[in-house]
């Protein structure tokens, strides 16, 4: 049976609030009485779904307190508000908790989280929220989720909890961003994502002769994502650099060589239609790269309907 997709996970949750680990739902039972021998009752526990004694956990319930014959069984009596244990020794002289298992309960609370995160957003958004292309949930997803599971956490020791509110005024801020388009997410298209994103594949350390700079637009059809090597040698500069290009073919990404060994000159050089890339440096003189240097350029054809249809502006000036 398939389920709903939870946007983060416990590393996550510290990452974004590192006492996450504090929260731990545990109480402790006390007031232990023997019944019978070995067999002890907490009476007006609560709701007991878990046992723990000394911190182990005891595993399932049986059916029924009249099952409990070995070390460590226990019930929960519903109607009576009792737990019952069995114990050669006396569990008043133990720590004896009711709760759930952490992980269990981190698992559930960040994917209730999940769920508030899918109500929350916009309907022209997708139901579920989708990966980029490394199999990952866009950041803005992953850190909302974790705010709004923190927040169910502390709010379930502390409901005015003002560490909670200000967590949660975070992730709404960040859900009306979304909302309002002021975040663009991995999949979604704007109205300049024909322009195209350069990113580093890999790329040595000591290179400091870089694409820098995309002009044009894709105007193909669909998604494009292509590939833009360094084929010269070892520290070559602008002049002596030489890039090829790699563009999709009818069957996979980043195959067909469209560009084929060219001269990296520092102004704008054509790679794909009236796509141009410069390359750039701090100093043309000393600028070099590495041989297999690999970038690749994200890009979406131009006559694709945007999922955000409004591109903003910023006004520039010299001082």
């Amino acid at each position: 049976m398939a389920t709903a997709p939870t946007y983060c996970t416990h590393r996550q949750l510290k990452d974004v609030f590192p006492q996450v680990d504090s929260f731990d739902n545990k109480r402790a039972l006390y007031g232990w009485k023997e019944v019978t021998t070995n067999k002890y009752a907490a009476h007006n526990s609560g709701l007991t779904t878990q046992l723990f004694a000394d911190g182990e956990d005891l595993g399932a319930a049986q059916s029924a307190h009249t099952d409990l014959n070995v070390e460590g069984e226990w019930f929960y009596n519903s109607a009576e508000d009792i737990t019952y244990y069995y114990s050669a020794s006396n569990p008043n002289d133990k720590l004896m908790e009711s709760g759930e298992e952490f992980s269990a309960l981190i698992t559930r609370i960040t994917d209730n989280a999940s769920r508030y995160l899918d109500a929350k957003l916009d309907p022209n958004l997708p139901k579920e929220q989708f990966k980029d292309k490394e199999g990952n949930y866009d950041y803005i997803i992953v850190r909302t989720t974790a705010l709004l599971a923190a927040t169910f956490l502390i709010r379930s020791h502390d409901p005015t909890s003002e560490i909670a509110t200000a967590l949660m005024e975070d992730a709404q801020s960040n859900i009306e961003s979304l909302n309002q388009g002021g975040a663009a997410l991995s999949w979604q298209t704007t109205g300049d994502s024909s322009k195209g994103v350069i990113r580093e594949v890999s790329v040595d350390p000591s290179s400091n002769l870089r694409p820098v700079e995309l002009r044009g637009h894709y105007h193909g059809s669909g998604y494009e994502l292509i590939k833009v090597i360094v084929d010269s040698a070892d520290d070559t500069i602008i002049g002596t650099a030489t890039f090829s290009v790699y563009a999709k073919n009818s069957t996979t990404l980043k195959t067909d060589q469209i560009v084929t060994s060219e001269t990296i000159n520092g102004d704008f050089q054509q790679i794909l239609g009236n796509l141009a890339i410069r390359w750039g440096t701090d100093n043309t003189a000393t600028g070099l790269v590495k041989e297999d240097d690999e970038y690749e350029i994200e890009l979406w054809g131009s006559s694709l309907d945007t999922t955000i249809s409004s591109v903003g502006s910023i006004r520039m000036s010299r001082r």
